[in-house]
């Protein structure tokens, strides 16, 4: 059996200054030096690493050490050069998710407008909803697959505070753990992913379109090397950082009246099993003549999934918005959804899940 070990080649302006600073200092292990009557090579290991110092190659490399408590390393320090011009960093292993303030703003973002569509991971195709992402609060992308089929994904999780994922098109199989065999995802259906929740997407149709909602904006995907989907156990009540994984299925759904006058609504449960982080309902034409109103959501995101109506808002002029057309309107502005077509249907995500809307 042949023996594989990989090194990370760093050059080194002064090795035997090094030496004491990565063994001493950082705790690691020296493993070989070479040649004896005047090293110029030394190779040491520690903290899942192996480095080996040259004097021969060139300029010096930045290392990354992360720990679930980085204060017990080099006496707390974060950031060290060896003498030999190595930089180090020392960081957190698993920092919490910081959820950044929103920057407030009223954007419009049409599919007309063409905006470039981006291959993303596992060959996605993603359209960025939000290019302000509201200050780095959140992303709202429109991701397709053109050409269905098996996925080329792997099993894999977000550290997030919410996500939302939102079939408007075709459908998907995604298999979850602890929610038992692959589930099928289609037009009108969703899925709240708890945060940390292992998953996997395996399989899509034809033209396949879905609505992803994440928050922060920018977030880690880690790959699950360890875990096999699906997972023996199936658990629909268990909790993830306090959510709950969600499948609304829209047939058969009941409709009520919206928070806003000429309008109703279906519910996806979305709000109780995240317990009131995030609330996501479809709204569509009701009965009465719609009405100026303000908000006082910290995010309030809409998307047309059908139809048209007009979006009014104080300091505006009026948005004629149609499918695949996505809008933000902040707290306290003055907006009306005038208009609305026979067969208007919007997909509305607020967070928190519970806010207040007034008549303005």
């Amino acid at each position: 059996m042949q023996n594989i070990r990989a090194e990370v080649r760093l050059g080194t302006r002064d090795l035997r200054g090094d030496l004491p600073f990565f063994t001493k200092e950082l705790g690691m292990r020296l493993e070989r030096i070479f040649p004896a009557d005047n090293p110029r090579v030394a190779v040491v290991s520690g903290h899942g690493l192996r480095l080996r110092l040259d004097q021969g190659v060139g300029a010096p490399g930045t290392i990354a050490i992360l720990a679930n408590d980085p204060v017990l390393i080099a006496g707390g320090a974060r950031e060290l050069v060896s003498p030999g011009g190595t930089r180090v960093e020392i960081g957190e292993l698993d920092p919490p998710v910081v959820m950044p303030p929103t920057a407030h703003a009223f954007v419009v973002r049409r599919l007309a407008d063409q905006a470039p569509w981006v291959i993303g991971r596992a060959g996605m195709q993603y359209r960025d909803l939000i290019p302000s992402r509201l200050g780095g609060a959140v992303i709202a992308s429109h991701i397709r697959i053109p050409d269905g089929g098996p996925v080329p994904d792997m099993v894999h999780f977000h550290k997030v505070g919410f996500q939302l994922i939102f079939c408007y098109k075709g459908w998907v199989d995604v298999v979850y753990e602890d929610q038992g065999p692959p589930i099928r995802l289609t037009a009108g259906d969703c899925f709240i992913q708890p945060p940390e929740i292992r998953h996997r997407v395996l399989l899509a149709s034809d033209g396949i379109e879905v609505i992803e909602i994440g928050v922060p904006a920018e977030h880690i995907t880690e790959i699950e090397h360890e875990m096999t989907l699906p997972t023996p156990h199936v658990r629909p009540e268990r909790e993830w950082q306090g959510q709950r994984f969600v499948h609304n299925v829209a047939a058969g759904a009941k409709w009520f009246p919206f928070r806003l006058k000429g309008f109703e609504a279906r519910d996806t449960t979305i709000a109780a099993n995240t317990k009131g982080v995030a609330n996501v309902q479809v709204v569509r034409k009701g009965k009465g003549s719609p009405e100026f109103t303000r908000h006082d959501a910290d995010i309030l995101f809409g998307f047309v999934m059908n139809g048209k109506m007009t979006l009014e808002g104080e300091g505006q002029p009026p948005h004629v918005l149609s499918a695949g057309d996505a809008f933000v309107t902040p707290p306290g502005m003055r907006t009306c959804w005038s208009d609305p077509s026979e067969d208007v249907e919007i997909l509305e995500v607020a967070l928190p899940g519970s806010f207040a809307t007034m008549a303005a």
